[in-house]
């Protein structure tokens, strides 16, 4: 017992120290939240007076990390969204129409002149001249057919042609629907998410509820209107080819055409094909800058495919002019003097630093593959929060002094070694979860105030052995030695079962039960390390320094 080696000595402080350091911003958070968003704008946006003056709030060579307060604790906007996955159906069908049209061309002989009509949203329909040809039309229009890529559509197309008359049909097929649903949702929760740390919230929350649901709550925004209109701009750009500019907003298109008002133009219309050349689902980049007189405006690059059918078109259409379209509006319509086959361009229009700046946020962060409706909205107050986090400190300090209090009253001195473990524990357990990252919920409260009330149990069970080896006739130091032996197996067999429980809530819940089980599992593991190896330590030091006769357990 009283040989202790030297190693885990410096093992054991280091580790706490190390636990207790990466704690501490948590009691200047108000100064190490300034430097830390200080810091992200630098990095984003670039250095300023006030933004060195904020980074200088805490040193940097000390740990930033801080435990990041969730939305019943700092308040923030709460919402609940369905995504109209129809939306993508019909867009598909757009998009296969060019490919429907250049493959029935080829067979004109057989099928005669082909033209696209009118149909319900998510099919497309196509009349031929020539109904004798429709075998051969369905037959070339199914080799456009591809495997649905998914367990589940093992063996199916992703579209379904039928004809009736001189009329074909095309749609998704019911496989390729459920595929296309579970894709957008993700790429919906993707968008989302980068929209949302574009801007530097902290831990948002955005998951999937149900088939078609996303749960978005964001600690510490203003309100939910603010959060709507973060994400629910769809942002959905695309470069369309000008039929005509008027002056009248009732101006009727023609077939396969639309008409959008001017961004920066009052009362000018433009009529435009309905099928883009390129859409924003094709950028790579999209950067703020300035254009040529110095007037905000964003730069941006196509993909390789983008690239591709950007500069064919600009090739092919040189002095006609073509519309760039940001969520129903034609940001600018310039005429294109030159091929581009590079792939980029710019964006100019009537727009300050911030929205420019805006703009490419929304742009990188890619087009919502479908439209989405707010089921649900709320706005939790941070005088909620504040509320909470107190209620969460009386809690907790409550807690903590009814243990001391009886550790000292049922075991003396032991029990206040204990003690000092014990608040050694509670900042080991706030160091790992500024180290990971972790959210603290109200139900993460809840996990670290049973954190405490479990800390002292591995204690007893070393301290009740002790008296027993006392009892049996043992000198202070082997009772001591073999209280910690034979308490060991029930220690770790005790926290383990706790420990596989706190798994398998964060595996199988959701937001603040996962907050619980985090708190839950470092805890029994900080638990764990403070009973067995700090308590022990300082038992050793004190016993190494006093060298007692006699000890009272």
């Amino acid at each position: 017992m009283l040989h202790y080696p030297l190693w885990r000595r410096i093992i054991v402080i280091g580790l706490v120290v190390l636990g207790l350091v990466y704690a501490a911003p948590n009691l200047f958070y108000g100064r190490v939240e300034t430097h830390n968003d200080a810091a992200t704008a630098i990095e984003k946006f670039g250095a300023t007076a006030e933004r060195e003056a904020d980074l200088s709030a805490w040193p940097g060579w000390l740990p930033s990390s801080l435990v990041n307060l969730g939305l019943d604790l700092r308040g923030g906007a709460h919402l609940l969204a369905e995504v109209k996955v129809e939306d993508v159906y019909a867009h598909r069908m757009d998009a296969l129409w060019p490919e429907v049209r250049d493959a029935l061309r080829d067979e004109r002989d057989a099928v005669g002149a082909i033209r696209r009509i009118d149909a319900p949203e998510g099919q497309l329909k196509v009349r031929i001249e020539t109904p004798a040809g429709m075998p051969v039309a369905l037959e070339t229009v199914r080799a456009l057919a591809s495997p649905v890529v998914t367990l589940t559509g093992v063996g199916s197309n992703d579209i379904e042609v039928a004809g009736e008359g001189d009329t074909i049909t095309v749609q998704l097929s019911d496989a390729e629907q459920l595929a296309t649903d579970d894709r957008t949702i993700q790429q919906s929760l993707e968008i989302i998410r980068r929209r949302v740390d574009e801007v530097g919230t902290r831990e948002p929350v955005i998951q999937r509820q149900g088939e078609r649901r996303i749960l978005i709550q964001v600690p510490g925004l203003g309100s939910a209107e603010e959060l709507k209109a973060l994400i629910g701009t769809t942002a959905q750009l695309t470069f369309n080819p000008v039929v005509s500019r008027t002056g009248d907003p009732g101006t009727r298109p023609g077939a396969r055409q639309v008409i959008y008002p001017s961004m920066d133009e009052e009362g000018i219309y433009y009529v435009l094909e309905e099928t883009p050349v390129v859409t924003g689902e094709e950028l790579t980049n999209a950067q703020p800058s300035f254009d040529q007189n110095g007037r905000p405006a964003v730069n941006f690059q196509f993909n390789v495919s983008g690239a591709r059918k950007f500069g064919e078109y600009t090739a092919e259409n040189v002095g006609a002019p073509f519309a760039i379209v940001l969520d129903g509006e034609v940001i600018s319509a310039p005429r294109i003097n030159e091929p581009i086959p590079g792939g980029s361009g710019i964006i100019t229009g009537n727009f300050t630093v911030e929205e420019s700046t805006n703009l490419a946020v929304l742009l990188r962060a890619g087009a919502l593959p479908a439209e989405m409706t707010f089921l649900e909205e709320r706005t939790i107050g941070p005088e909620l929060g504040a509320d909470s986090i107190e209620a969460g400190k009386i809690a907790s300090i409550v807690a903590f002094a009814g243990v001391l209090i009886v550790m000292v009253a049922s075991y003396g001195w032991f029990g206040m070694l204990a003690n000092v473990a014990l608040v050694l524990n509670v900042g080991m357990v706030f160091g790992l979860l500024s180290a990971i990252g972790a959210t603290l919920t109200l139900p993460g409260i809840a996990g670290i105030v049973l954190t405490i009330g479990m800390a002292v149990d591995a204690n007893v069970l070393v301290f009740e052995r002790i008296r027993e080896e006392l009892r049996a006739g043992r000198g202070p130091a082997r009772a001591i030695e073999l209280g910690y032996e034979k308490a060991l197996s029930a220690i770790i067999d005790a926290n383990i079962t706790t420990f596989i429980t706190a798994v398998i809530l964060f595996i199988m819940g959701s937001g603040p039960v996962k907050g619980f089980a985090v708190t839950l599992a470092l805890g029994i593991l900080t638990s764990v390390f403070a009973a067995i190896y700090v308590t022990r330590l300082l038992i050793v030091m004190w016993f190494e320094r006093r060298r007692p006769k006699q000890i009272e357990v």
